[in-house]
């Protein structure tokens, strides 16, 4: 084993005592904002959430599903600090994107999507509920990422959804936020989603929680969920 992949064996531990449910390497040559820095690479990672609570928000948010948002994102940015911090001990750049930071309210983006990391790094697709889809996880899951200019070696990337025909989220939607955009490695946002229309709508009825923040339904809905329910 050279001192890359040692490199590498060493975060991928790192991840696994964490208890990261998946994990990738992306390349993102060309694709961080300078003004973030020199970042080539990406660590990727999700953590699963309760099956039984996402199962329970099909008619929209509740509580413990607050609770459990709130809790999975505050992990995953310990994760991320000490994945970054490990990176940075071994000589190498590194910035932990903030799991749930809305830096620019105008567009509602963050400083860097996760799902561009995760999709590049191998974890899934975007779905028609435009989240990111794990084949094991489905939807019900919360992602991070590293930036980072250490040498890891770049995982296969995700290029295409496998929702197939499936138009469930679409149809759970109150919002009517989704478009029924078919994903493809590169596709913009707004072909799958109206981000105005599912941010008003969640302002609008679920301000309790999670200052209108959440929702969830789509996700809720989705078979690849599902599934991890009969496990």
């Amino acid at each position: 084993m050279d001192a890359d992949q040692a490199l590498r064996a060493q975060v991928e531990r790192l991840l696994r005592e964490r208890g990261a449910a998946a994990w990738g390497v992306a390349d993102l040559a060309g694709l961080v904002p300078a003004r973030l820095g020199d970042y080539p690479r990406a660590v990727s990672l999700a953590l699963a959430m309760d099956p039984e609570v996402m199962a329970s928000i099909r008619q929209g948010p509740n509580q413990t599903y607050t609770e459990l948002y709130e809790s999975t994102n505050r992990r995953l940015d310990r994760i991320c600090a000490e994945v970054q911090d490990f990176l940075r001990g071994e000589g190498c750049g590194a910035w932990a994107v903030p799991s749930s930071v809305r830096s620019d309210p105008v567009n509602i983006r963050g400083d860097f999507p996760h799902k561009t990391a995760a999709t590049r790094g191998g974890l899934g697709w975007v779905g028609k509920n435009c989240q990111l889809i794990n084949r094991r996880l489905g939807p019900w899951l919360r992602l991070g990422t590293v930036l980072t200019d250490a040498p890891l070696a770049p995982d296969q990337p995700v290029e295409k959804s496998y929702c197939g025909t499936c138009t469930d989220c679409l149809e759970a939607c109150p919002a009517g936020a989704l478009k029924g955009g078919v994903w493809r490695l590169g596709l913009e946002r707004e072909k799958i989603l109206d981000p105005l229309a599912c941010d008003t709508f969640k302002k609008t009825h679920y301000k309790h929680f999670h200052d209108g923040h959440i929702c969830g339904i789509c996700s809720s809905a989705c078979p690849w969920g599902q599934k991890t329910l009969r496990r």
